[in-house]
């Protein structure tokens, strides 16, 4: 009897403590937070800068209204019948398997440029032939994708050479073949992305808007901490782990019941949600500053995003002013594109012409201010001449 009760207090109580396996969430957007690691396999990060996009919605936006806002343009030749002729086969030119226009193409081109910093485009000509002779023609312009294409210095420091991945080989007729650069480093082939720089910023920014999503998740389908005390003097005490399981047992068959059910425990049994007292951080302040280093980046004006900051009057002028001069500089990097697709087109046509590009104004409030002024000089011009 003395043998047994000596066993009884030598033996181990083992314990209570359990814990429920919670399943691992994938990582959305990984190469944010590891873009590093990009980098060094791609030179122009396309992989990195696609997530950015697609994380935080308004860098998508910031660029959408770029494309937008750049407007379209109509080509001026000398002669009035080539004009009607070039400006109806821009309107009507294909632009890859469903799009047609090339304010179509130019919206990708332009897409494709400021997302990763350079843009490839081709002209797709072809032969066409009729009982007198065949001339060439363009079949349609293509945009071509990044992750196809490897761009080398040329021992010409004023050229490039076009590589296709694929083939390992030179990509043939060039001549048909136009590539921008965006703000490219000195030396460099490749241009920059106007995202350069977000990846870090974006990266908090999507961390604070996960651990809001998690704890509004928590709130949602709240977590349960269930702790059994057994008495010190009673036998249970003894057998712990196997209590536990079964209130563990219980508690999910519970929890996991269609229809209502009871839990019914024997003993003092404590049951708490987890992190019920937990501080929900104030997360504007963080918030707000992290998108004014996105905006300013971007150079959009925050009002054209629906960020109502405040701001002035003149405040917004100047923003229009500032986006205006950032328009005109992209208008400057597209018009050798349009140059060199109108050439070969008149190439084709055998028509000898000069001509012209004449984009349309930026917003509207642009051109009536000129109109305004137009008119205030014309009254000007005849008061001065009645006295």
């Amino acid at each position: 009897m003395n043998f047994f009760r000596n066993f009884i207090k030598k033996s181990k109580i083992e314990s209570a403590a359990q814990t429920a396996p919670k399943k691992k969430q994938n990582r959305q957007f990984e190469e944010i937070e590891n873009y590093s690691r990009f980098r060094k396999l791609t030179s122009y990060e396309t992989a990195l800068y696609s997530a950015l996009k697609e994380a935080v919605p308004v860098i998508d936006a910031a660029i959408s209204k770029i494309i937008r806002l750049v407007g379209n343009f109509k080509i001026k030749c000398e002669s009035k019948s080539t004009t009607i002729e070039i400006n109806k086969f821009l309107e009507n030119v294909k632009t890859g398997p469903c799009g047609i226009g090339i304010e179509n193409f130019i919206a990708s081109y332009l897409n494709q440029l400021l997302t990763f910093g350079t843009a490839i485009g081709e002209v797709i000509p072809r032969v066409s032939c009729n009982k007198n002779n065949c001339r060439y023609e363009i079949a349609g312009l293509y945009n071509a994708s990044l992750k196809n294409i490897e761009l080398k210095p040329d021992s010409n420091v004023l050229k490039i050479l076009i590589y296709n991945k694929s083939k390992s080989a030179l990509i043939k007729n060039p001549e048909f073949i136009f590539v921008s650069a965006l703000n490219p480093d000195p030396g460099q082939i490749y241009g920059n992305s106007i995202m350069k720089g977000l990846p870090f910023m974006s990266n908090i920014f999507l961390k604070i808007f996960s651990a809001i999503g998690n704890n509004w998740d928590h709130v949602g389908n709240a977590r349960f901490s269930v702790i059994y005390k057994p008495a010190p003097d009673s036998a249970e005490r003894l057998d712990v782990k196997s209590c536990a399981d079964q209130i563990a047992t219980e508690w999910s068959r519970v929890m996991s019941s269609e229809s209502s059910a009871d839990f019914i425990g024997v003993g003092d049994i404590d049951i708490k949600v987890i992190g019920a007292d937990n501080q929900v951080l104030d997360s504007r302040v963080p918030v707000r500053q992290i998108l004014e280093q996105i905006v300013s980046k971007l150079s959009i004006p925050p009002f054209l995003l629906g960020l109502s900051w405040s701001t002035t009057e003149t405040m917004s002028a100047q923003q229009a002013d500032l986006l205006t001069g950032d328009l005109e500089a992209y208008r400057r990097i597209l018009n050798p594109v349009i140059n060199k697709i109108c050439s070969i087109w008149l190439k084709f046509n055998k028509i000898q012409t000069n001509f012209e590009i004449e984009w349309s104004y930026v917003n509207f409030k642009d051109e009536l201010r000129s109109a305004n002024a137009r008119l205030l000089n014309a009254k000007s011009a005849i008061l001065e001449s009645k006295f």
